[in-house]
């Protein structure tokens, strides 16, 4: 037997010996998420019945006037072992955390992925480097894994997207997609992820980032709802200086929704910033989850937390939980959680400029959306966020929202 099948067999015999995630798991009760079998999917299963991609479901796009030379792209088979070991290498084990036994499956399924590392292009090592991956689901049940690699000193932006247009797949897709970022001293990295999956998709992701010394990572997430849809941070602020901004746009439908971001502060002079807006409506279930813990010795790290959630219409469920874990006393930290409906007075204010209500409303989420993405990315004219927002995905998506949400109101 290769190393590529017993690691395959051990993953799964973890996975019987341990169980799945457990229903009374602080992570996770709030919105359990479904049983072992359906991540795991089956050998008979067929594949999707979308176009055949060439690079484990990843396909990289550079951006802009960069040349390829300073971007590095293995496409990997984790079932050849040579390719496995080399497309695992440097990564932690599972271990036994709440979310361990996600990571056990992935491991137990895995069979393609990318591995990425972004060097300085010769020439414009001051210029950053921009790329754009789209994946696409291959398998009804699939374990797509991408290691990014940034290299000390090198700028780069990059966004990652994840969207299920009608009839790439006819068959509802299980999807657990584990990331790891890993960002040398001093490299910045840019990253702005749309997660759309289809209606009847179970989704979990889960971005693992390092940061070394006064490495800067901001990530932007906007995503939707699916039949079960999970995304998780794991940050680890592991070099004195090092900086991460993490901001969650979900517009829950009336399905389900968590978002988490777990922060480990473990140097100091470190700045740590979480935020979440969840635009809720129908039955909808969506949670949002902050912790951070700072270390002992962290002097003078900084630290906020702000979750907020705005219910559109009907009866939407919606549960807020920041936490901080602070065992240093020379420290600055805040953090906060607020529910409640669109202020009246805005709503007022954008009427009297001749609006209607349903433009008003439009306007005012819209905005809402744009500050929180613009204080994880930056407003300048020329940068990732201004360019992805002129495509107007984000408009035609609160719209198709509101649209819902009124027919919800006079249903």
């Amino acid at each position: 037997m290769d190393s590529a099948r017993a690691d395959i067999l051990a993953a799964r015999a973890h996975l019987q010996q341990q169980g799945w995630v457990a229903r009374h798991s602080e992570a996770f009760h709030h919105l359990p998420p479904p049983q072992l079998a359906h991540w795991l999917g089956s050998a008979q299963e067929d594949a999707c019945a979308a176009p055949v991609l060439g690079g484990a479901g990843w396909t990289l796009h550079p951006l802009g006037s960069h040349a390829a030379s300073g971007i590095q792209a293995r496409w990997r088979d984790a079932q050849d072992a040579a390719e496995r070991a080399e497309l695992f290498a440097g990564l932690p084990q599972p271990g036994d955390g709440e979310a361990a036994p996600f990571a056990w499956a992935h491991r137990a399924l895995c069979r393609l992925g990318l591995r990425l590392r972004i060097g300085a292009t010769p020439g414009k090592e001051r210029e950053p480097v921009w790329l754009e991956l789209r994946h696409q689901p291959r398998a009804q049940a699939e374990a797509p894994l991408l290691v990014l690699d940034v290299d000390p000193g090198v700028r780069c932006v990059l966004i990652e997207t994840h969207e299920r247009a009608e009839g790439d797949c006819l068959h509802p897709v299980a999807q657990n997609l584990h990331a790891h970022v890993l960002l040398g001293a001093g490299a910045q990295l840019q990253h702005l992820r749309i997660v759309s999956p289809g209606a009847a998709d179970s989704v979990a992701h889960h971005i693992h980032a390092s940061l070394a010394a006064g490495a800067q990572y901001a990530q932007a997430l906007v995503a939707t709802c699916g039949s079960y849809h999970l995304q998780r941070n794991s940050i680890a602020l592991q070099g004195q200086g090092a900086q991460a901004h993490s901001a969650a746009l979900a517009l829950a439908g009336s399905q389900q929704i968590d978002l988490q971001t777990y922060t480990q502060v473990q140097a100091a002079h470190t700045v740590s910033q979480a935020e979440a807006l969840v635009l809720a409506q129908g039955r909808a279930h969506a949670v949002a989850n902050a912790h951070t813990r700072i270390a002992p010795g962290c002097d003078e790290a900084g630290v906020r937390q702000r979750l907020m959630g705005v219910p559109l219409a009907g009866s939407p469920r919606l549960i807020l939980r920041p936490h901080l874990e602070i065992l240093h006393d020379n420290v600055q930290a805040a953090h906060g959680a607020t529910w409640g409906a669109l202020p009246e007075d805005a709503l007022f204010y954008a009427r009297q400029r001749g609006l209607d209500e349903a433009s008003a409303r439009a306007l005012i989420i819209e905005g809402m959306a744009r500050a929180l993405l613009e204080r994880c990315l930056g407003s300048e004219e020329e940068g990732l966020l201004a360019q992805w927002l002129q495509g107007g995905w984000l408009s035609r998506t609160i719209g198709t929202q509101l649209q819902a949400s009124a027919e919800v109101q006079h249903g």
